[in-house]
């Protein structure tokens, strides 16, 4: 650096929001060495390509670049760009891009700033299933107590809480981290899957961006941890008695379709309940609709026999109760799913994923939240006194994996 201080730096930020101007002033402050530039741009049907509203010229001078999705046309158009940073966990969007394939531009994801939303979403969906909320909300607009609801009451008498239940964390990130610290809270026995073995106790420590006071910085929540890339190894995990998945990989093309007929009729033992707040193509759907299928059409009717039964009994307390404690091995599928992406997205509107029994859908929508802007700058902010440090960057995105 010499005695001049740091060198002079162009960072140009691209997102589909306002311009976070006190985030600017903030950073302005930290690093007077640096000039801001700031474009809106909203979604695009090709989400790297930024059309006309920034122009490529734009480019040429930066250093760095903050972006969702928006990234040069050409190499040739960012001679000085030295880092990118993604306002999103996930890359995949900008995978086809030339700064992406052509590029050796070191390129940062937010990993670890969802960690907290997203875990209260997954939470909100376990729980609104697990309590049959829509019962006790369809009560509430009938303005009712329930009380002539036989079925309804006997599905919540059929209630289980999470204690003891067991939650698999099918990629232990930032957020499978988080939901780990929440259900450990709540009584579940958590077990993790990660792709690389982590045999040592440095080896489980999180070294992405953390948002202070969350998660499983040193990895000691889950029971057991699983790892490997063979299907053999993801069925050796599926198989562990698993109550609920949770799905937080990044989608790559070793990832796409991971769970289909087979690892759902593994999981269909406990008839677990999936989350998925990753990428849709993860899961096949034809698949999943098939499993929530099966195990509705067999709930459904064995709730019936219970209902005709306890009727007859005159004893409506009863239903369920005897079931409550104790999974049911002989019915098939999955209980139920909760998915904020699906494949393709937006989702079409005759899909017949829309109308698959007991799955609950959002549109991508788990990770918003008042704090999001800020974290994303956050995790940029970390990477440029570590660069100003000479220090390597956090989250930083490996190309070869694709994440």
């Amino acid at each position: 650096m010499g005695g001049g201080g740091p060198k002079p730096e162009h960072l140009l930020v691209i997102l589909p929001f306002d311009a976070p101007t006190a985030i600017f002033d903030r950073i302005r402050r930290n690093h007077p060495h640096i000039k801001i530039t700031f474009r809106q741009l909203h979604f695009t049907d090709t989400p790297w390509k930024a059309r006309s509203q920034v122009p490529s010229e734009i480019f040429h001078d930066a250093t760095l670049l903050l972006t969702l999705s928006a990234l040069p046309p050409s190499p040739k158009d960012c001679p000085k760009l030295e880092l990118i940073h993604c306002t999103s966990a996930g890359t995949d969007h900008l995978a086809n891009s030339p700064i992406y394939t052509d590029t050796t531009i070191p390129l940062t994801s937010s990993s670890g700033i969802h960690g907290p939303q997203i875990a209260e979403w997954i939470l909100m969906t376990m729980l609104t299933s697990s309590h049959h909320y829509n019962i006790l909300h369809q009560w509430q607009t009938s303005h009712s107590r329930g009380n002539a609801d036989k079925r309804g009451l006997g599905l919540l008498r059929r209630f289980h809480d999470k204690v003891g239940q067991r939650l698999g964390v099918l990629g232990y990130g930032s957020i499978g981290r988080q939901v780990a610290n929440v259900a450990k809270a709540m009584g579940m026995n958590i077990i993790a899957y990660t792709a690389r073995a982590r045999p040592t106790p440095e080896s489980k420590h999180d070294t992405n961006f953390i948002v202070p006071g969350t998660g499983d910085p040193t990895g000691e929540i889950p029971t057991a941890w699983y790892s490997g890339t063979s299907k053999a190894k993801l069925h050796e995990f599926l198989a562990q008695d698993i109550d609920h998945l949770l799905i937080s990989i990044p989608l790559t093309e070793k990832t796409t379709h991971l769970l289909a007929e087979e690892e759902f009729e593994i999981l269909s033992k406990r008839n677990a309940f999936i989350s998925n707040i990753s990428r849709g193509a993860i899961i096949s759907q034809p698949a999943l609709i098939a499993a929530l299928k099966a195990y509705d059409s067999h709930h459904t009717s064995s709730l019936q026999d219970t209902d005709d039964d306890n009727n007859n009994n005159n004893d409506s307390f009863a239903i369920g109760l005897e079931t409550d404690m104790k999974t049911d091995t002989s019915i098939p599928g999955l209980r139920g799913a909760a998915l904020d992406v699906t494949d393709p997205e937006p989702l079409p509107k005759d899909d017949a994923l829309w109308d698959a029994p007991n799955c609950i859908i959002t549109p991508h929508i788990s990770g918003l939240g008042s704090a999001y802007v800020d974290r994303c700058f956050q995790v940029l902010e970390v990477n440029l006194e570590r660069r100003e440090r000479g220090e390597g960057l956090i989250n930083l995105v490996d190309r070869g994996k694709g994440y």
